[in-house]
């Protein structure tokens, strides 16, 4: 049993790999729209060496990163971010225990 947990481990991305997934998710929509670093710089409103670092690095801050969603008009997917549970019957609505609103004390 701790091996298949190990395993399934192993297989999630680290948080420097989903943030430099992000950041090239940036940079090829840029190059789709055919817009240089500076260009989309200023239309975000985020400083270049922020953003060129973003590039390079994946770090920015979550504020910047949304200027840069508002400057690619693609802001409703940062709602999909942290979305509640969607349920597909109202047995599973029920069988959940929703008297407790806080995370549990370690």
């Amino acid at each position: 049993m701790l091996l298949i947990s190990k395993m399934i481990q192993l297989n999630k991305p680290t948080v420097a790999e989903i943030c430099n997934a992000i950041a090239q998710k940036v940079k090829h929509r840029r190059l789709e729209l055919n817009l240089t670093q500076v260009a989309l710089a200023q239309r975000s409103g985020v400083n270049i060496e922020t953003y060129r670092k973003f590039e390079r690095t994946g770090q920015i801050s979550f504020q910047n990163l949304v200027k840069i969603g508002f400057a690619f008009d693609m802001t409703t997917d940062f709602n999909l971010l942290f979305s509640q549970r969607q349920y597909e019957r109202l047995d599973d609505v029920l069988a959940e225990n929703t008297t407790r609103k806080r995370g549990k004390k370690q």
